[in-house]
């Protein structure tokens, strides 16, 4: 008998295709968001907004590669982000490639240089009909995550 069963719950999205398919929805949303101005970047930054306008986030992305996984004050600052997302109903998820994260979104528009992209928000747009498909997708993803008690899935984002 699995852990699954024992407590009635479907299993997870372990599968390759869904995991996957995570990973383009990431893809699009982080895209989208950026497109429509509701994507911020940085660890500082990212507290701020959280401390200011909690319910204007929709979504978070840590990321971190496996030298980051050394740095304890990135690993406390990840471990108060995760809190205040579960304290707050916030979807989360962890990247381990802050390379693809900057080849996506790219260099700061305002002075070209690199961003921080250890925590990244989405938030909700002034537009009230804007409902992003791959940020429902997402959502459905934390949540069969959720079930399985995996609080904070690992997404491989696509070449």
């Amino acid at each position: 008998m699995t852990l699954e069963e024992i407590h009635g719950q479907e299993p997870g999205p372990a599968g390759h295709d869904w995991a996957q398919g995570a990973g383009k929805a990431l893809h699009e949303l982080l895209v989208s968001a950026q497109r429509r101005g509701c994507l911020t970047a940085g660890v500082y930054e990212s507290a701020k907004l959280m401390n200011v306008d909690p319910d204007n986030v929709a979504f978070c992305v840590l990321a971190a590669d496996e030298e980051d996984e050394g740095d304890i004050a990135l690993q406390i600052h990840f471990t108060l982000i995760q809190a205040f997302c579960c304290e707050n109903d916030i979807d989360i998820v962890r990247v381990n490639d802050l390379g693809k994260l900057a080849a996506i979104l790219g260099p700061s528009e305002d002075s070209g240089e690199p961003r921080d992209f250890h925590c990244i928000l989405i938030t909700n747009p002034n537009e009230e009909g804007w409902k992003d498909p791959a940020l429902q997708k997402l959502n459905t993803f934390c949540e069969a995550s959720r079930n399985v008690n995996d609080w904070v899935p690992t997404i491989t984002l696509p070449e």
